[in-house]
């Protein structure tokens, strides 16, 4: 790794990412990179150099300053939703419906009319699924899809890329069993990106780029499988 550059050869092509240590700050928010594609290469560089992709036209690349993580070994369900767990309105699946998952996620919601989940991203994210490198988990109720969580997986590492519900808690219920197994298969580090009320709810806090980066070095190296 170069100061300035991440690069992969890949297929014998050369796809580079300037290192996001030297990212900038302040109004960027992060941005390192404007441009590329959204091919399954790439994308995995992305993860693996500590980025994500955040729109589509342009296509940008992202590694804000701090980092939202969740921590696996502290979570605490609290009262109320362990109630809902207890009950069990839901049957929990993991990687049955990852592209309705997705869509799921894509669907405007009251403040929300528009997403970053365009067809666009739910293309290249299947093509990560089917690569093994991209899992959802679900819930159902009386057979019909309830709300799920997905996101990127590689080695002990899990970036959480959104979530959805169209009934009450379903997803703090998806992600609650995604929590769960992920601290059951041994991972080292859930990625949430940047926090927001709902992550922030569940526990999402903020850690320095430098110790994220650190931390996800770490993580990429454990064996883990989801």
């Amino acid at each position: 790794m170069s100061s300035s550059l991440i690069s992969s050869r890949i297929l014998g092509t050369e796809l580079r990412f300037p290192d996001p240590r030297h990212a900038l700050r302040g109004d960027y928010e992060g941005l390192v990179a404007i441009g590329g594609d959204l091919s399954l290469p790439r994308l995995e560089l992305a993860y693996r150099s500590g980025l994500f992709p955040w729109s589509i036209n342009p296509i940008t690349w992202w590694s804000p300053d701090p980092r939202a993580v969740f921590d696996l070994d502290a979570f605490h369900i609290g009262r109320t939703l362990r109630k809902t767990l207890k009950r069990q309105r839901f049957e929990v699946t993991r990687d049955t419906a990852f592209e309705a998952v997705m869509r799921g996620c894509a669907e405007p919601v009251a403040g929300r009319e528009e997403t970053w989940v365009s067809d666009d991203f739910i293309e290249a994210y299947c093509a990560l699924h089917r690569a093994g490198h991209a899992h959802s988990v679900e819930c159902w109720a009386e057979g019909k899809l309830a709300g799920g969580i997905y996101g990127v997986q590689i080695g002990g590492f899990f970036a959480g890329e959104s979530m959805f519900h169209r009934a009450d808690d379903a997803s703090k219920v998806a992600f609650c069993h995604l929590m769960e197994h992920l601290r059951d298969r041994g991972f080292a580090l859930f990625d949430t990106q940047v926090i927001n009320p709902t992550t922030r709810q569940l526990g999402a806090y903020n850690i320095p780029r430098d110790t994220y980066l650190r931390r996800l070095e770490l993580a990429l190296a454990k064996p883990c499988e989801f």
